[in-house]
């Protein structure tokens, strides 16, 4: 192994940061303090003063320090990616990138804006992504050794002293992988206007026993005397094991935390006071007298959430409004290749709620009876689902996946967006209209062949 040039201006033992860890980012901020005003100082753990390298900045929403000449040939340490929620919806970030630590999801969208002129790529942010999305594709060993990892960072608000400050604090979200990149086009919701943007799905890698990175792996990363595969020395475990296989590895590095999955109800509502909290509201009233039609929306939302994690999902129709013995709606996932793929029959059921309300186990357990082994079931609500429905799910491993109202109303927006240029109302009355022709009398396995 090569002989890194630090010498014993390296800060003795770990540096570690940990998902979730709430750090003092202040532009400008000391490189010296281990903490700053109560937290854990930025500037210390990602350039501590005494390697005297350029600070990694968090100004952008993508930023990528400059690549290192190293021996074995230039490389790019790391790219930080920071995401600020509070700006979501705004001209300087359109759009809402979406967060599922606990199952080491991100989807993330490039910072190509409105007014940008020119493809996906012209910014600087998005010609970084593409880069690096480029070898955490590579088919060999060596192009991933050179793929930098994305450390991703989430602006946070804290309180202090009886204000809400929404500057100057980021979460640590973990290391990632890039797992696909796709060209979208998104529509500005001030504007109306549609531009061609980046999305990114990044798998966020199992960290070591602490839960995260040791930062000195970022340190070798940025020493141009080590090469690429002795800068390895300090990474994460589910990292070198990537870097070795490649994506084959991705399901068993990706970071899951098992307890996860039983939810508050407030963590399946949208936050109070946001667009998406309205837009529950909105939908709640609108169906409260037909809530008949608000199974097709639930099916076309089924079909979005589904849809996004990666599925090949196809809508098939929904059932008789009486006797449907727990079932609404019909779908269809095609799993596989292309040429080498086998359907798996969707039971869907939809409840139209008030937002606070909360699904019983027996409401959930009337799907899981219709199941069929190797069908799935969904369930799509405007409440929420109780700790006990949830628990019960879990213990007994069904096969359902359940849309809260904090899942749908983003969900909605979406579509809103995407096909009705952001006219709510006209997505919602387009479900009034076309229930009826959505209607048969099939039996659920006929999908299959649809």
């Amino acid at each position: 192994m090569a002989e890194s040039n630090r010498g014993d201006e390296t800060p003795e033992g770990p540096r570690v940061v940990a998902i979730h860890d709430e750090l003092r980012y202040a532009q400008g901020g000391s490189q010296v303090d281990l903490v700053v005003d109560g937290f854990p100082n930025y500037h210390w753990l990602l350039s501590p003063s005494p390697l005297k390298l350029p600070r990694i900045m968090l100004e952008a929403g993508i930023n990528g320090p400059a690549e290192v000449d190293a021996l074995d040939g230039l490389r790019r340490p790391l790219i930080a990616i920071r995401s600020s929620p509070w700006k979501a919806g705004q001209a300087s970030n359109p759009w809402h990138d979406e967060f599922d630590l606990d199952h080491g999801h991100v989807r993330y969208f490039g910072d190509h804006k409105p007014a940008t002129v020119g493809f996906p790529g012209a910014t600087r942010g998005n010609r970084l992504l593409l880069e690096a999305a480029r070898l955490h594709a590579g088919t060999t060993e060596d192009e991933r050794l050179l793929a930098p990892p994305l450390l991703l960072f989430r602006a946070i608000t804290i309180r202090r002293e009886g204000r809400a400050l929404q500057k100057g604090h980021v979460e640590f979200c973990g290391a990632a992988v890039v797992e696909r990149l796709e060209h979208v086009v998104q529509r500005d919701p001030e504007t109306g206007r549609s531009f061609p943007n980046l999305a990114l799905d990044l798998a966020v890698i199992s960290g070591d026993d602490f839960d995260g990175i040791d930062l000195r792996w970022i340190d070798d990363r940025r020493d141009g005397q080590l090469s690429a595969a002795d800068a390895l020395r300090y990474a994460p475990a589910s990292w070198k094991r990537w870097v070795k296989q490649g994506r084959v590895a991705i399901p068993r590095i990706r970071r899951r935390v098992l307890a996860s999955a039983v939810r508050s109800s407030a963590e399946q509502q949208p936050e109070v006071g946001s667009p998406e909290a309205d837009v529950l509201d909105a939908i709640y009233e609108f169906y409260e007298d037909r809530r008949h039609a608000f199974e097709l929306l639930a099916s076309r939302v089924a079909a979005e959430v589904l849809r996004e994690s990666g599925a090949r999902y196809k809508e098939g129709w929904l059932s008789r409004s009486s006797g449907d013995g727990g079932v609404d709606f019909i779908g269809r996932i095609d799993i596989g290749a292309t040429s080498a793929s086998t359907p798996v029959v969707v039971l869907g059921q939809a409840k139209c709620v008030r937002p606070t309300s909360s699904i019983s186990p027996e409401q959930v357990a009337r799907v899981v009876a219709r199941l069929r082994r190797g069908w799935i079931g969904v369930y799509v609500t405007t409440g929420v689902f109780s700790r006990q429905a949830q628990v019960e799910i879990i213990d007994d491993q069904y096969p359902l996946v359940l849309i809260s109202g904090g899942t749908l109303a983003p969900a909605v927006r979406r579509m809103a967006y995407g096909s009705f240029g952001g006219n709510l109302l006209a997505l919602l009355e387009s479900t009034v209209e076309q229930y009826g022709d959505a209607i048969t009398h099939r039996r659920p396995e006929e999908v299959i062949s649809v």
